[in-house]
């Protein structure tokens, strides 16, 4: 499985920074990301919160990840 190379490219993001949305963004949780082309062109990502409702945020508070298909499935029948 290939990394992605940037934020904008993965479909889960993990929080590094949420100095400035401390109440929207927990620190180390796992985010599924939609594409947005035009936020990723802005420097920002399109975050599905627990609601199931999505946000912008800056990239720079997120880092990307690969996960196994297992970790995906559970993820995405979480989100459902």
């Amino acid at each position: 499985m290939s990394e992605p190379t940037t934020a904008s490219q993965a479909e889960y993001v993990v929080c590094v920074d949420n100095a400035d949305y401390p109440v929207s963004l927990e620190l180390h949780k796992i985010y599924r990301t939609l594409p947005d082309d035009d936020a990723a062109a802005a420097g920002d990502l399109r975050i599905v919160d627990e609601s199931g409702e999505d946000y912008l945020f800056s990239a720079a508070a997120f880092v990307p990840i690969s996960v196994p298909e297992r970790v995906r499935s559970s993820l995405r029948r979480t989100a459902s």
